[in-house]
Parts: structure tokens; sequence; C-alpha cells
């Protein structure tokens, strides 16, 4: 590459670093158990395997103590049995932020407060929900932490009337404008996010005739087109998530960002919970957070991967109740061994595994293979922004952009879009596929199928 190349290269890296975001990894710790290891313990096992975020479901003291000075950004959680005080009453709400939240800051790096968990399953809570955030808002200002701390509560799947295709998501009637519309309101005027737990298992094995296996554990597919929007998707939970960005949508917040807060796979179940093994466990958790941890974790309708990923569950918890995939959703037995073999910064090598079971074996069949990936164009950046980086791909960057000159073999169609993407690919499988060279200022984003440009496949090296 020449001087005029490196310098086209390095204008263009400052660039992509100027629009590139990122999601983050982190974990659910829950603590239904009887035979846990003590908080301090815990702590040293999350920095031992990486583990950055933590997600709580209380605000326990003892745990907290024991994160201070750990450096582990912490979710705290508002129990759903105190939401209705915490409404009613800001002397309250303002206690509860003093006693649990002040109180440890900023030696434990608390980040977010979850108000409730999945509060819609319980009608009599519902209409409390709002006003408790804004409570719980209007303390951390007057505490002064509302800069550092974003307040927010997991929604589960079930606030959507319709998520199937996922253009036709949309929340339910009872939700909409009563809870959802305020609530995304809070959302965008504080600058914090929507949760949601989303689990692509029960869908998988309430409907496991209709879905593919490979589909809801991010192995190559042949996809599921979305006929409302014209999109392709290749993965359950991204599905499952657009359906509710497509219901933001419907009432007008499409800027507020989503936190997946709880997503997993059981590695164990009963006789008649299809898929629950701990095969389908470590392919679903590693295949994930590789997909998060290499920066491809945007989903069709919102391709930047700028959403933070709560695995469930830390440990697998021996009292809670319930079927026993319940008890089984921990990456940690009690004892801290691993259920199963994950990197929390690399994903898990058997996630790469290409070979399918029959949804119900707990076989061990470990062979792997090499995860390809393709960088398409994104066409929402818009023309200007493709044309722009088009023109580097094939100049300074180098990119083979042979193909798609008039009368080549992939000139057709004649689109900036379709060339784009071609130029875009080249650049990315000739530079080793790293994560920054998918971005070229936020017109671009990865794929795990390979693209059909016209009569011409993007080639993956």
């Amino acid at each position: 590459m020449g001087p005029l190349g490196v310098c086209f290269f390095v204008l263009f890296l400052l660039l992509s670093a100027s629009f590139s975001e990122g999601g983050t990894i982190g974990v659910n710790y829950g603590r239904v158990a009887d035979n846990l290891p003590s908080p301090e313990s815990v702590v040293q096992l999350l920095k031992t395997n990486n583990i950055t975020h933590v997600k709580m479901y209380d605000a326990n003291s003892e745990v907290l103590k024991a994160l201070a000075g750990s450096g582990i950004k912490v979710t705290i959680m508002m129990p759903n049995q105190i939401l209705q005080t915490a409404a009613k009453s800001t002397v309250f709400a303002a206690w509860w932020v003093q006693y649990n939240v002040a109180a440890y800051y900023p030696s434990t790096n608390i980040q977010a407060i979850a108000v409730g968990n999945e509060v819609f399953a319980d009608p009599n809570l519902t209409s409390y929900l709002v006003q408790a955030m804004i409570n719980v808002q209007a303390a951390l200002v007057k505490a002064n932490l509302d800069k550092a701390i974003k307040v927010s509560s997991p929604i589960a799947l079930s606030a959507l009337q319709s998520s199937y295709p996922p253009s036709a998501g949309a929340f339910r009637q009872d939700l909409a404008q009563s809870v959802m519309m305020p609530m995304l309101q809070f959302l965008r005027k504080t600058g914090s996010y929507l949760m949601v737990n989303a689990y692509p298992f029960f869908a998988y094995e309430a409907n496991s005739n209709d879905i593919s296996l490979d589909y809801a554990l991010f192995k190559p597919n042949a996809g599921v087109l979305d006929s409302g929007s014209g999109l392709t998707y290749y993965s359950l939970l991204d599905a499952q998530i657009d359906a509710v960005a497509y219901a933001m949508s419907a009432l007008n917040y499409d800027d507020v960002q989503i936190s997946i807060s709880e997503t997993g796979w059981p590695s164990e179940g009963d006789a008649n919970e299809i898929g629950a093994n701990v095969v389908n466990a470590a392919v679903y958790v590693g295949n994930l957070i590789e997909r998060v941890v290499s920066g491809t974790c945007g989903t069709p309708k919102r391709p930047k991967c700028d959403m933070d990923v709560y695995l469930f569950a830390l440990f697998n918890e021996d009292q809670k109740p319930g079927p026993t995939s319940e008890r089984n959703y921990g990456m940690f037995y009690p004892n801290e061994q691993k259920v199963y073999d994950v990197d929390f910064v690399q994903g898990n090598s058997n996630s790469k595994s290409n070979n399918t079971n029959n949804g119900n074996s707990n076989g061990n069949n470990n062979s792997t293979g090499n995860v390809e990936t393709w960088c398409i164009a994104d066409p929402s950046a818009g023309k200007g922004k493709l044309q722009t980086a088009l023109d580097f791909a094939c100049g300074g960057g180098e990119a083979d952009c042979t193909a798609i000159q008039p009368g080549a073999a992939c000139y057709e169609p004649d689109t900036v879009e379709a060339h784009a993407s071609y130029a875009f690919n080249s650049y990315y499988q000739k530079n080793g596929r790293e994560q920054w060279t998918c971005d070229f200022g936020g017109a671009a984003y990865v794929v795990s199928q390979a693209p059909q440009i016209g009569k011409c496949t993007l080639p993956s090296n």
C-alpha cells in the first residue's frame, strides 16, 4: 500500500472508530439455591473467566460488598414485591436508592437498576411500574447519580400481541398505550434502554416441528424470510428481538436501544423438554458469545452491534421451582466447575460445530468446523455513504473489485448497494475478517450466511 493509500487507510480507521459501537457480554447471578459459593468466591470466578458485567435479582449487601473494587459493572434489581410502595412513595424510593445504591457506589460499580422483572406477569403490579421507575430516577437525581446509573425494567416476549413475522411485532393492546408508551418515553428522556428477556429455547421446544434447531442455535441454516419487511433471518433470537424493535417502531421509539437482559439454553430438562441438553446449551451460549465479542450481534432491523447481552445464568440453581430445565440453565455448577466449555472472551470451540442432533439426546458430539462470515452493505446507511465507502474499498483499501466492473461477472445488479457489498466483503476477507474491517463508517455489517448478489455468491476467502 502506497503513502496515499496509508493516509486513506488511517483516515478510514478514524472514521470507523467514530461510528463503531459494540455490545458486551454479562451474566445473570441468580441465587435461588442452598449450595452456592460465597460472594467473594463468585467475584473471583467472574474475574478468572473475564466476566465484566453481572446482573443481580436483588441488591444483596453481601454481594455488593464483595463486588467492591472489582471493576465489574453491576446491575441491581428492585424486587417486584416493593414496586407498589416505590410507586406510591417518593420518600421510600429515595430511601431505597440511598440504602442500596449510594451506600455502595462508586466502590461497587453499579451501572443500572432494573425496576422489577417481567412485571407484566402480575396484572396487579403493571400499573405501578412506570411511576416506580420515575421515582427511582428522581432519587438518583437527588443523589447526583443519574448520569452514572440507568433505570430500566426487563420485559418478557409475552408483552407482545404478535411476534411473527418480526415485522408484525406489536405490544399487547392492554400495554401499548398505557404502559409501554410512557415507559419508552421515560427511557428516551433518560438515555436508557429497554431490557428484554428472550429465550429461543422456549419457542423451539413448543414448535420443534416447525422451527429448525440450527435456526435456534445460530448454526448455518436456510433462513426465514419475513415477507413484510423483505428481511431474511438466520437466527431465532434475532427474530425475537426484532419483533420487539418493530413493536417499538409502531409507537415511534426507534431511537431507544435494546439490551438483552436474559437469554440462555438449559443443559438438562424433562423428557418432554425437547432440545434441553448440554450439547445444545454449549452451542447456543458459545455462538452467542462469539457473535457479541466479534461485533456481529446486530439484527436485520438493527444491524449495529450495540446490545449488551446477559446470559442466564451463572449457576445451576437447585431450589428453583418448575420443570427440570429451570434448575439447569447455569454455565457453572455450584462447585465452580463448568457445565460445558465456554470462553467469555472468544466464545466456545464446541459452538462452531455444524453438526446437528435430534434435539433430545445428551450425546457428546464434539466435532468442529470453521465458522465463515461475510461483510455486506447496510442499505440504511444511504447511497452517499455507501458510495464513499465503496470508493475507498476499491481504491486505497485495495479490495479486488474486478468482478463488479462493467461487463464482468458480478456487475449486475448495477446498484451501489450490490457493488458495495462485493467490495466490502473482498476487503473484509482480504484483511483476515477482523472486526474493524467490516464497519466502513457504519455502512456495513457481518452476516453468517453466504449472501447472494444477483448471480454471484460472495466468496469467503
